[in-house]
């Protein structure tokens, strides 16, 4: 295994270090206190520096006008944007806009990209990922009860869904629905293209988290979807695909959100370290001489290299034998990943004192916004019991009686 970072990938993340630490850093202190809505002219004048300095959509193929990486480069990429919480939507590569486009352009017809992709690429337009229902545990996908009943060219769709990232001001939806009730379970759904400004599209409100409503693409919407009606040609891929297109998506998602997430770490362990090497506890005396605080600094890189070294190993299985047969790697960076990026922002957070309680650092939003990693794209819980479940099948638990 050779784990080594090309050099061309190399300059190329350099030249997006600099980038954030020159443009997209200064932003969180410039825009502190207003909502994403009122943000919008100014991060557009920096996405047009982005796009000057060609480094627009890292993970869209350059027919599309992307820099078309690779998978495990954009994963390198995640992690610098990820280190602010603008980094991925300057770069339009900010969720549930980066699957999609993937998604459609994998499995989207020609009209379906050309109508929706190349828009959503140029950044003309946002998307939204609507799976998860209010009446159903999320840690169940198979259970849900949005349905699409065919009728004439049209699928009618009706159901309820939250949690629908970046829904507020969103063109479209693509939308998790079930099309064969009486399939197998991971057969039962489909998704379909929703434009939301669709007859019977309802977005019911922005759902308040942590105490912020949130708006624009920074929100998580309820929706709901009654005599929704769409033409049989929104179906993205085919009937009963829905599952395995998810699954497309989410094995490299989760190796990307865990990039994002080892940023967060760098980003809130460099915060710890400058804090720790000037802040003066009595004159004279640093915080960083406290042994408490060598320690958090010491535990912190080991486990935030632990954490990197484990999912680029995850990401090498992936390439070697598929996402599918890579599950149990990827559940394994799925929890581990998300615990660590919790530990660190807490240490550099408590590091700072009340300055790290307040909005005057990043530390504030990274605690808030950061906790529900542990939740998306799978609870902790459940990725620990594939991967037990999957090593106590190897004690012969769980295995037929011959």
């Amino acid at each position: 295994m050779d784990f080594s970072i090309p050099p061309a990938t190399e300059t190329l993340l350099a030249k997006i270090r600099g980038f954030m630490e020159e443009e997209v850093y200064p932003l969180e202190q410039e825009t502190r206190g207003k909502g994403f809505r009122e943000l919008i002219p100014r991060l557009e004048q920096t996405r047009q520096k982005v796009r000057k300095m060609g480094l627009w959509a890292p993970q869209v193929p350059t027919e599309y006008g992307g820099l078309g990486l690779g998978f495990m480069e954009h994963a390198l990429v995640c992690e610098e944007l990820a280190k602010s919480p603008y980094g991925m939507y300057v770069f339009n590569a900010q969720a549930p806009d980066a699957g999609n486009m993937e998604i459609l352009n994998e499995f989207g017809t020609e009209a379906q990209k050309e109508r929706w992709l190349r828009p959503l690429t140029a950044g003309e337009i946002r998307s939204c990922f609507a799976m998860t229902e209010p009446e159903h545990a999320g840690s169940n996908p198979v259970w849900m009860s949005t349905t699409a009943v065919k009728d004439g060219g049209d699928y009618v769709i009706n159901g309820h869904k939250w949690f629908t990232t970046a829904a507020d001001g969103a063109a479209f939806a693509v939308v998790m629905v079930v099309t064969d009730p009486d399939a197998p379970p991971h057969e039962r759904a489909s998704q379909i293209i929703v434009p939301t400004d669709t007859a019977g599209y309802r977005r019911v409100r922005n759902i308040s988290c942590m105490g912020e409503e949130g708006e624009d693409w920074a929100s998580h919407g309820e929706i709901t979807f009654e005599d929704c009606r769409v033409p049989q040609e929104n179906l993205l891929g085919g009937e009963g695909q829905g599952f395995a297109i998810a699954q497309a998506r989410l094995g490299p998602g989760r190796i990307h959100h865990c990039m994002r997430w080892i940023g967060i770490s760098e980003r809130s362990f460099d915060l710890m370290c400058r804090r720790a090497a000037t802040r003066e506890t009595a004159p004279g005396e640093l915080l960083g001489s406290k042994q408490t605080i060598q320690n958090w600094i010491a535990e912190s890189r080991a486990e935030i290299n632990a954490a990197r070294l484990l999912v680029h190993h995850a990401g090498w299985r992936i390439d070697q034998v598929g996402a599918k047969e890579a599950r149990v790697d990827v559940s394994l960076i799925k929890f581990f990943v998300a615990g660590v990026m919790a530990k660190v922002i807490d240490r550099a957070l408590q590091t700072h004192g009340a300055l790290g309680f307040s909005d005057d650092t990043v530390l504030s939003y990274f605690y808030r916004h950061e906790r529900a990693s542990r939740i998306y794209d799978g609870p902790d819980e459940v990725h620990k019991s594939v991967v037990a479940r999957t090593i106590l099948k190897q004690y012969g638990v769980g295995k037929s009686a011959t």
